[in-house]
Protein backbone atom coordinates (compact mmCIF):
# COMPACT_ATOMS: atom_id res chain seq x y z
CA UNK A 1 0.00 0.00 0.00
CA UNK A 2 3.15 2.57 -0.60
CA UNK A 3 1.21 4.36 -3.82
CA UNK A 4 -1.96 6.01 -3.41
CA UNK A 5 -3.18 9.14 -1.76
CA UNK A 6 -3.13 9.41 2.15
CA UNK A 7 -6.80 10.13 3.62
CA UNK A 8 -6.45 13.82 5.11
CA UNK A 9 -9.77 16.33 5.81
CA UNK A 10 -10.38 19.00 3.42
CA UNK A 11 -12.61 20.91 6.39
CA UNK A 12 -12.51 21.08 9.80
CA UNK A 13 -13.71 18.14 11.73
CA UNK A 14 -17.63 18.29 12.34
CA UNK A 15 -18.19 19.93 16.08
CA UNK A 16 -18.44 16.74 18.38
CA UNK A 17 -22.01 16.63 20.24
CA UNK A 18 -21.82 13.01 20.50
CA UNK A 19 -19.64 10.68 21.82
CA UNK A 20 -19.28 6.87 21.75
CA UNK A 21 -17.92 4.11 23.73
CA UNK A 22 -17.00 0.78 21.70
CA UNK A 23 -14.82 2.08 18.63
CA UNK A 24 -15.09 -0.60 16.25
CA UNK A 25 -16.32 -2.18 13.09
CA UNK A 26 -20.10 -1.81 13.62
CA UNK A 27 -20.36 1.23 15.04
CA UNK A 28 -18.29 2.55 12.08
CA UNK A 29 -20.83 0.73 9.69
CA UNK A 30 -23.82 1.48 11.18
CA UNK A 31 -24.32 4.53 13.81
CA UNK A 32 -21.51 6.49 12.45
CA UNK A 33 -22.64 5.88 8.55
CA UNK A 34 -26.15 6.63 9.99
CA UNK A 35 -24.87 10.52 11.79
CA UNK A 36 -22.78 10.59 7.97
CA UNK A 37 -25.79 10.19 6.03
CA UNK A 38 -28.06 12.28 8.01
CA UNK A 39 -29.62 15.27 6.57
CA UNK A 40 -28.29 17.48 9.49
CA UNK A 41 -24.61 15.71 9.46
CA UNK A 42 -22.28 19.04 9.42
CA UNK A 43 -24.01 20.05 12.89
CA UNK A 44 -22.95 16.17 14.36
CA UNK A 45 -19.38 15.03 15.15
CA UNK A 46 -18.68 12.15 16.73
CA UNK A 47 -15.82 11.27 19.94
CA UNK A 48 -15.46 7.93 19.53
CA UNK A 49 -13.62 6.01 22.11
CA UNK A 50 -12.39 2.57 22.22
CA UNK A 51 -13.73 -0.19 25.08
CA UNK A 52 -10.08 -1.82 25.86
CA UNK A 53 -7.49 -1.81 22.76
CA UNK A 54 -6.08 1.60 21.91
CA UNK A 55 -4.88 0.71 18.76
CA UNK A 56 -7.93 1.52 16.40
CA UNK A 57 -7.88 5.15 17.83
CA UNK A 58 -4.41 5.36 16.70
CA UNK A 59 -4.79 4.34 13.48
CA UNK A 60 -7.96 6.45 12.83
CA UNK A 61 -6.28 9.51 14.18
CA UNK A 62 -3.12 9.11 11.96
CA UNK A 63 -6.03 9.35 8.71
CA UNK A 64 -7.53 12.26 10.07
CA UNK A 65 -10.71 9.73 11.73
CA UNK A 66 -11.64 9.52 8.14
CA UNK A 67 -12.24 6.22 6.99
CA UNK A 68 -13.91 4.20 4.10
CA UNK A 69 -16.65 2.11 3.97
CA UNK A 70 -16.61 -1.02 1.74
CA UNK A 71 -20.84 -2.50 0.75
CA UNK A 72 -20.42 -5.74 -0.32
CA UNK A 73 -23.07 -6.77 -2.56
CA UNK A 74 -22.98 -9.92 -4.20
CA UNK A 75 -22.31 -8.08 -7.46
CA UNK A 76 -19.76 -5.57 -6.53
CA UNK A 77 -18.26 -2.97 -4.36
CA UNK A 78 -19.18 0.06 -3.24
CA UNK A 79 -16.60 2.99 -1.67
CA UNK A 80 -17.83 5.76 -0.19
CA UNK A 81 -15.92 8.01 2.55
CA UNK A 82 -17.28 8.32 6.07
CA UNK A 83 -16.24 11.82 8.13
CA UNK A 84 -19.04 11.26 11.12
CA UNK A 85 -15.87 10.29 13.42
CA UNK A 86 -14.34 13.66 14.61
CA UNK A 87 -12.24 12.32 17.04
CA UNK A 88 -10.90 8.91 17.74
CA UNK A 89 -9.36 8.41 21.63
CA UNK A 90 -8.45 5.12 24.05
CA UNK A 91 -10.44 4.21 25.72
CA UNK A 92 -7.99 4.62 29.07
CA UNK A 93 -8.06 8.17 27.82
CA UNK A 94 -10.31 9.00 30.78
CA UNK A 95 -9.72 12.74 31.25
CA UNK A 96 -10.93 13.47 27.87
CA UNK A 97 -13.81 10.98 28.58
CA UNK A 98 -14.71 13.11 30.99
CA UNK A 99 -14.65 16.28 29.33
CA UNK A 100 -16.35 15.40 26.45
CA UNK A 101 -19.57 13.44 28.20
CA UNK A 102 -19.70 16.16 30.47
CA UNK A 103 -19.89 19.09 27.97
CA UNK A 104 -23.13 20.73 27.29
CA UNK A 105 -22.11 20.41 23.27
CA UNK A 106 -22.69 16.97 23.99
CA UNK A 107 -26.07 15.54 23.77
CA UNK A 108 -25.95 11.67 22.83
CA UNK A 109 -23.97 8.81 23.46
CA UNK A 110 -23.81 5.84 21.79
CA UNK A 111 -22.51 2.64 22.94
CA UNK A 112 -21.31 -1.13 21.43
CA UNK A 113 -19.88 -2.81 24.05
CA UNK A 114 -21.31 -6.94 23.04
CA UNK A 115 -24.30 -8.07 25.23
CA UNK A 116 -21.33 -8.91 28.01
CA UNK A 117 -20.32 -5.28 28.31
CA UNK A 118 -23.65 -4.65 30.25
CA UNK A 119 -22.89 -6.55 33.20
CA UNK A 120 -26.06 -7.95 33.96
CA UNK A 121 -27.31 -10.91 35.45
CA UNK A 122 -29.84 -13.06 34.29
CA UNK A 123 -32.97 -11.26 35.84
CA UNK A 124 -32.07 -8.17 34.33
CA UNK A 125 -30.19 -7.05 37.43
CA UNK A 126 -26.37 -5.50 37.92
CA UNK A 127 -24.15 -8.08 38.14
CA UNK A 128 -22.66 -6.90 41.56
CA UNK A 129 -20.22 -10.11 42.00
CA UNK A 130 -18.14 -8.80 38.78
CA UNK A 131 -15.07 -8.10 40.21
CA UNK A 132 -14.01 -4.98 37.97
CA UNK A 133 -17.84 -3.13 38.45
CA UNK A 134 -17.18 -3.53 42.43
CA UNK A 135 -13.27 -1.80 41.73
CA UNK A 136 -15.29 0.37 39.60
CA UNK A 137 -18.04 1.64 42.39
CA UNK A 138 -15.46 1.61 45.45
CA UNK A 139 -13.51 4.32 43.08
CA UNK A 140 -16.12 6.47 42.39
CA UNK A 141 -17.25 6.47 45.71
CA UNK A 142 -13.90 7.67 46.73
CA UNK A 143 -13.10 10.13 43.92
CA UNK A 144 -16.06 10.54 41.29
CA UNK A 145 -13.59 11.69 38.57
CA UNK A 146 -11.26 8.28 39.08
CA UNK A 147 -10.03 6.02 36.14
CA UNK A 148 -12.94 3.03 35.86
CA UNK A 149 -13.19 0.59 33.10
CA UNK A 150 -16.49 -1.04 32.58
CA UNK A 151 -18.89 0.54 30.51
CA UNK A 152 -21.75 1.31 32.65
CA UNK A 153 -19.29 2.94 35.24
CA UNK A 154 -17.65 4.72 32.43
CA UNK A 155 -20.97 6.02 31.59
CA UNK A 156 -22.00 6.73 34.92
CA UNK A 157 -18.65 8.54 35.53
CA UNK A 158 -19.86 10.71 32.58
CA UNK A 159 -22.84 11.43 34.23
CA UNK A 160 -21.21 12.56 37.52
CA UNK A 161 -19.26 15.21 35.12
CA UNK A 162 -21.95 16.24 33.81
CA UNK A 163 -23.71 16.69 36.74
CA UNK A 164 -20.91 18.78 38.46
CA UNK A 165 -21.38 21.20 35.21
CA UNK A 166 -25.03 21.34 35.26
CA UNK A 167 -24.37 20.64 31.56
CA UNK A 168 -28.03 19.83 30.79
CA UNK A 169 -30.20 16.49 29.51
CA UNK A 170 -28.42 13.63 28.05
CA UNK A 171 -29.67 10.47 25.63
CA UNK A 172 -27.75 7.17 26.17
CA UNK A 173 -28.38 5.02 23.44
CA UNK A 174 -27.54 1.40 23.45
CA UNK A 175 -27.07 -0.30 20.36
CA UNK A 176 -25.93 -3.92 21.17
CA UNK A 177 -28.11 -6.97 20.69
CA UNK A 178 -30.26 -7.85 24.39
CA UNK A 179 -33.84 -7.53 24.60
CA UNK A 180 -35.57 -4.14 25.66
CA UNK A 181 -31.67 -2.91 26.06
CA UNK A 182 -32.93 0.72 26.73
CA UNK A 183 -35.00 -0.56 29.63
CA UNK A 184 -32.04 -2.74 30.99
CA UNK A 185 -29.53 -0.10 30.59
CA UNK A 186 -30.96 2.38 32.92
CA UNK A 187 -31.45 0.04 35.10
CA UNK A 188 -28.44 -0.98 35.07
CA UNK A 189 -27.16 3.02 35.19
CA UNK A 190 -29.50 3.91 37.76
CA UNK A 191 -28.18 1.07 40.16
CA UNK A 192 -24.82 2.04 39.92
CA UNK A 193 -25.52 5.78 40.16
CA UNK A 194 -27.86 4.58 44.03
CA UNK A 195 -24.99 2.98 44.98
CA UNK A 196 -21.83 5.67 43.70
CA UNK A 197 -23.98 9.01 45.14
CA UNK A 198 -28.30 9.44 45.66
CA UNK A 199 -27.60 12.94 44.89
CA UNK A 200 -26.72 11.48 41.17
CA UNK A 201 -29.66 9.11 41.03
CA UNK A 202 -32.22 12.16 41.69
CA UNK A 203 -30.52 14.09 39.26
CA UNK A 204 -30.57 11.22 36.27
CA UNK A 205 -34.24 11.60 36.91
CA UNK A 206 -34.63 14.66 35.28
CA UNK A 207 -31.94 14.77 32.55
CA UNK A 208 -30.94 11.15 31.77
CA UNK A 209 -32.80 9.70 28.85
CA UNK A 210 -32.13 5.98 27.91
CA UNK A 211 -33.21 5.08 24.09
CA UNK A 212 -34.56 1.69 22.98
CA UNK A 213 -32.68 0.15 20.02
CA UNK A 214 -32.75 -2.67 16.83
CA UNK A 215 -29.69 -2.37 15.46
CA UNK A 216 -28.89 -5.01 12.41
CA UNK A 217 -25.84 -4.76 9.79
CA UNK A 218 -23.21 -7.95 9.21
CA UNK A 219 -19.99 -6.50 9.11
CA UNK A 220 -16.99 -8.92 9.51
CA UNK A 221 -13.96 -8.67 10.95
CA UNK A 222 -11.50 -6.50 9.06
CA UNK A 223 -8.21 -7.57 6.46
CA UNK A 224 -5.44 -6.68 5.27
CA UNK A 225 -7.16 -7.29 2.06
CA UNK A 226 -9.73 -4.89 2.63
CA UNK A 227 -7.26 -1.94 2.35
CA UNK A 228 -6.11 -3.26 -0.95
CA UNK A 229 -9.50 -3.16 -2.46
CA UNK A 230 -10.25 0.35 -1.42
CA UNK A 231 -6.59 1.62 -2.11
CA UNK A 232 -7.77 -0.28 -6.20
CA UNK A 233 -10.72 1.32 -6.13
CA UNK A 234 -10.46 4.45 -4.79
CA UNK A 235 -6.52 5.46 -4.73
CA UNK A 236 -6.92 6.01 -1.22
CA UNK A 237 -5.06 4.53 1.65
CA UNK A 238 -6.79 3.60 4.50
CA UNK A 239 -5.27 1.14 7.41
CA UNK A 240 -8.79 1.28 8.78
CA UNK A 241 -11.51 0.39 6.26
CA UNK A 242 -14.76 -1.16 7.48
CA UNK A 243 -16.86 -3.47 5.05
CA UNK A 244 -20.25 -4.31 5.39
CA UNK A 245 -23.53 -5.63 3.70
CA UNK A 246 -25.39 -3.38 1.77
CA UNK A 247 -28.51 -4.51 4.18
CA UNK A 248 -28.74 -1.96 7.60
CA UNK A 249 -31.42 -1.25 9.78
CA UNK A 250 -31.60 0.93 13.10
CA UNK A 251 -35.05 0.93 14.95
CA UNK A 252 -35.43 3.71 18.04
CA UNK A 253 -37.44 4.22 20.84
CA UNK A 254 -37.66 7.31 23.43
CA UNK A 255 -37.14 10.83 23.67
CA UNK A 256 -34.35 12.72 22.90
CA UNK A 257 -34.52 16.05 25.02
CA UNK A 258 -31.14 17.47 24.20
CA UNK A 259 -31.70 16.90 20.07
CA UNK A 260 -30.20 13.94 18.22
CA UNK A 261 -29.11 13.77 14.35
CA UNK A 262 -31.61 13.08 11.94
CA UNK A 263 -31.29 9.88 11.64
CA UNK A 264 -34.26 8.97 9.82
CA UNK A 265 -33.32 10.58 7.03
CA UNK A 266 -30.88 8.24 6.52
CA UNK A 267 -33.20 5.73 6.94
CA UNK A 268 -33.20 4.91 10.73
CA UNK A 269 -37.08 3.91 11.93
CA UNK A 270 -38.67 5.61 14.99
CA UNK A 271 -41.49 3.88 16.86
CA UNK A 272 -43.27 3.61 20.09
CA UNK A 273 -42.44 -0.03 20.40
CA UNK A 274 -39.22 -1.38 19.52
CA UNK A 275 -40.29 -5.40 20.54
CA UNK A 276 -41.84 -6.45 17.36
CA UNK A 277 -38.39 -5.51 15.66
CA UNK A 278 -36.56 -6.86 18.33
CA UNK A 279 -37.97 -10.58 18.26
CA UNK A 280 -37.68 -11.04 14.62
CA UNK A 281 -34.53 -9.40 14.34
CA UNK A 282 -32.82 -11.41 17.43
CA UNK A 283 -34.63 -14.97 16.86
CA UNK A 284 -34.81 -15.01 13.07
CA UNK A 285 -31.21 -13.67 12.15
CA UNK A 286 -29.63 -13.42 15.82
CA UNK A 287 -30.93 -17.34 16.98
CA UNK A 288 -29.92 -18.45 12.67
CA UNK A 289 -26.23 -17.01 13.54
CA UNK A 290 -25.72 -18.50 17.28
CA UNK A 291 -27.11 -21.65 15.12
CA UNK A 292 -24.73 -21.68 12.59
CA UNK A 293 -22.13 -20.80 14.63
CA UNK A 294 -22.45 -23.98 17.34
CA UNK A 295 -23.68 -26.35 14.76
CA UNK A 296 -22.42 -25.28 11.80
CA UNK A 297 -19.26 -24.95 13.06
CA UNK A 298 -19.41 -28.47 14.33
CA UNK A 299 -19.75 -29.85 10.74
CA UNK A 300 -16.99 -27.71 9.58
CA UNK A 301 -17.64 -24.75 8.20
CA UNK A 302 -15.63 -21.38 9.01
CA UNK A 303 -18.05 -18.80 7.41
CA UNK A 304 -21.84 -18.47 7.43
CA UNK A 305 -21.59 -18.58 3.64
CA UNK A 306 -20.16 -21.96 3.58
CA UNK A 307 -22.86 -22.68 6.66
CA UNK A 308 -25.63 -22.27 4.62
CA UNK A 309 -24.73 -23.30 1.58
CA UNK A 310 -24.76 -26.78 3.16
CA UNK A 311 -28.22 -28.76 2.77
CA UNK A 312 -28.28 -29.82 6.14
CA UNK A 313 -27.71 -26.34 8.01
CA UNK A 314 -30.40 -24.83 5.58
CA UNK A 315 -32.94 -27.23 6.83
CA UNK A 316 -31.91 -26.06 10.59
CA UNK A 317 -32.45 -23.11 9.55
CA UNK A 318 -35.67 -23.54 8.06
CA UNK A 319 -36.77 -25.64 10.48
CA UNK A 320 -35.97 -22.95 13.37
CA UNK A 321 -37.65 -19.77 11.41
CA UNK A 322 -41.06 -22.12 11.25
CA UNK A 323 -40.81 -22.55 14.99
CA UNK A 324 -39.97 -18.69 15.29
CA UNK A 325 -43.00 -18.14 13.15
CA UNK A 326 -45.71 -19.31 15.57
CA UNK A 327 -44.94 -16.62 17.73
CA UNK A 328 -43.91 -13.30 15.81
CA UNK A 329 -47.27 -11.12 15.37
CA UNK A 330 -48.90 -10.75 11.55
CA UNK A 331 -48.61 -10.53 8.94
CA UNK A 332 -47.41 -13.90 8.23
CA UNK A 333 -45.84 -12.73 4.72
CA UNK A 334 -43.74 -9.74 6.64
CA UNK A 335 -41.69 -12.88 8.25
CA UNK A 336 -41.73 -14.91 4.81
CA UNK A 337 -40.43 -12.21 3.31
CA UNK A 338 -37.54 -11.14 6.24
CA UNK A 339 -36.64 -15.22 6.46
CA UNK A 340 -35.55 -15.04 2.50
CA UNK A 341 -33.78 -11.60 2.72
CA UNK A 342 -31.93 -13.44 5.43
CA UNK A 343 -30.71 -16.69 3.31
CA UNK A 344 -29.81 -13.55 0.70
CA UNK A 345 -27.70 -12.03 2.98
CA UNK A 346 -26.64 -14.94 4.82
CA UNK A 347 -25.69 -16.77 1.42
CA UNK A 348 -23.64 -13.65 0.23
CA UNK A 349 -20.12 -15.33 -1.13
CA UNK A 350 -18.41 -11.87 -1.04
CA UNK A 351 -19.37 -11.31 2.97
CA UNK A 352 -16.79 -13.77 4.63
CA UNK A 353 -18.69 -13.44 8.28
CA UNK A 354 -16.92 -16.24 10.05
CA UNK A 355 -18.59 -18.54 12.98
CA UNK A 356 -16.01 -18.01 15.33
CA UNK A 357 -16.83 -13.74 15.69
CA UNK A 358 -20.64 -14.74 16.47
CA UNK A 359 -19.61 -17.64 18.83
CA UNK A 360 -17.74 -15.63 21.07
CA UNK A 361 -19.85 -15.36 24.41
CA UNK A 362 -22.67 -17.68 23.83
CA UNK A 363 -23.40 -17.42 27.50
CA UNK A 364 -24.75 -13.89 26.99
CA UNK A 365 -26.02 -14.13 23.35
CA UNK A 366 -28.71 -17.49 23.65
CA UNK A 367 -30.98 -16.22 26.08
CA UNK A 368 -31.58 -13.50 24.36
CA UNK A 369 -31.87 -15.61 20.81
CA UNK A 370 -32.64 -18.94 21.49
CA UNK A 371 -34.33 -18.99 25.15
CA UNK A 372 -37.36 -17.19 24.68
CA UNK A 373 -38.75 -19.26 22.00
CA UNK A 374 -37.99 -21.95 23.51
CA UNK A 375 -40.05 -21.15 26.36
CA UNK A 376 -43.09 -20.22 24.53
CA UNK A 377 -42.92 -23.70 22.99
CA UNK A 378 -42.47 -25.34 26.41
CA UNK A 379 -45.41 -23.60 27.74
CA UNK A 380 -47.52 -24.87 24.88
CA UNK A 381 -46.11 -28.23 25.45
CA UNK A 382 -44.05 -28.79 22.52
CA UNK A 383 -40.49 -29.51 22.51
CA UNK A 384 -38.82 -27.57 19.29
CA UNK A 385 -35.84 -29.81 17.95
CA UNK A 386 -33.67 -26.74 16.46
CA UNK A 387 -33.83 -25.24 20.21
CA UNK A 388 -32.24 -28.50 21.20
CA UNK A 389 -29.95 -28.87 18.06
CA UNK A 390 -28.41 -25.59 18.61
CA UNK A 391 -28.08 -26.34 22.85
CA UNK A 392 -26.49 -29.58 22.30
CA UNK A 393 -24.32 -28.04 19.67
CA UNK A 394 -23.32 -24.94 22.52
CA UNK A 395 -22.25 -27.93 24.66
CA UNK A 396 -20.22 -29.51 22.50
CA UNK A 397 -18.72 -26.20 21.54
CA UNK A 398 -17.47 -26.06 25.41
CA UNK A 399 -16.40 -29.39 24.85
CA UNK A 400 -14.25 -28.17 22.06
CA UNK A 401 -15.97 -29.18 18.81
CA UNK A 402 -15.94 -26.43 16.39
CA UNK A 403 -14.98 -22.93 16.69
CA UNK A 404 -12.27 -22.06 19.72
CA UNK A 405 -14.60 -21.20 22.84
CA UNK A 406 -14.32 -17.21 23.73
CA UNK A 407 -16.38 -16.48 26.68
CA UNK A 408 -16.86 -14.18 29.47
CA UNK A 409 -17.38 -17.30 31.41
CA UNK A 410 -14.95 -19.60 29.58
CA UNK A 411 -13.02 -21.05 32.46
CA UNK A 412 -16.31 -21.91 34.09
CA UNK A 413 -18.72 -23.23 31.55
CA UNK A 414 -15.23 -25.17 29.62
CA UNK A 415 -14.38 -27.08 33.37
CA UNK A 416 -19.01 -27.74 33.73
CA UNK A 417 -19.07 -29.41 30.48
CA UNK A 418 -16.04 -31.81 31.41
CA UNK A 419 -16.58 -35.15 31.73
CA UNK A 420 -19.19 -37.55 30.73
CA UNK A 421 -21.91 -35.73 28.35
CA UNK A 422 -24.65 -37.16 31.28
CA UNK A 423 -23.35 -34.93 33.65
CA UNK A 424 -21.61 -32.43 31.81
CA UNK A 425 -25.20 -31.37 29.84
CA UNK A 426 -27.51 -30.78 33.11
CA UNK A 427 -24.04 -28.15 34.94
CA UNK A 428 -24.28 -26.21 31.52
CA UNK A 429 -27.76 -25.71 30.84
CA UNK A 430 -28.18 -25.20 34.95
CA UNK A 431 -25.33 -22.23 34.35
CA UNK A 432 -27.27 -20.95 31.39
CA UNK A 433 -30.79 -21.17 32.74
CA UNK A 434 -31.41 -23.29 36.30
CA UNK A 435 -34.70 -23.66 34.34
CA UNK A 436 -33.72 -25.74 31.49
CA UNK A 437 -31.96 -27.84 33.58
CA UNK A 438 -35.22 -28.96 35.95
CA UNK A 439 -37.05 -29.55 32.65
CA UNK A 440 -35.65 -33.12 32.27
CA UNK A 441 -37.37 -33.85 28.88
CA UNK A 442 -35.04 -30.97 27.15
CA UNK A 443 -31.92 -32.26 29.30
CA UNK A 444 -32.76 -35.85 27.69
CA UNK A 445 -33.40 -34.39 24.58
CA UNK A 446 -30.12 -32.54 24.49
CA UNK A 447 -28.22 -35.41 25.68
CA UNK A 448 -29.55 -37.45 22.86
CA UNK A 449 -28.60 -34.87 20.15
CA UNK A 450 -25.06 -34.04 21.68
CA UNK A 451 -24.14 -37.73 21.26
CA UNK A 452 -25.32 -38.27 17.59
CA UNK A 453 -22.99 -37.32 14.66
CA UNK A 454 -23.24 -33.82 13.36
Amino acid sequence: MSAGRPLRRAAPARPVRAVHLGLGSFFRAHQAWYTDRASDADDWGVAAFTGRRPAAAAALRAQDCLYTLATRGADGDEFALVRSVSQAHAGADHETWLELVGSPAVRVVTLTVTEAGYLCGADGSLDTRDTRLRSDLAALRADPRAPVTTAPARVVAGLLARQARDAGPLTVVPCDNLPGNGTLLAGVLHEIAAAVDPGLADWLAGQLSVVSTVVDRITPRPTDADGDAVLAATGLIDRCPVVTEPFTEWVLAGEFPGGRPAWESAGAVRTDDVTPFENRKLWLLNGAHSLLAYAGSARGHPTVAQAVADPVCRGWLRDWWDVCARHLPPPAEDVTAYRQSLLDRFANPRIRHELAQIAADGSRKLPARILPVLRREREQGRLPEPAVTVLAAWVLHLRGAGTPVTDVRATELTQLAAGPLAGAVPRVLAALDPATADDTELVGAVLTRAALPW
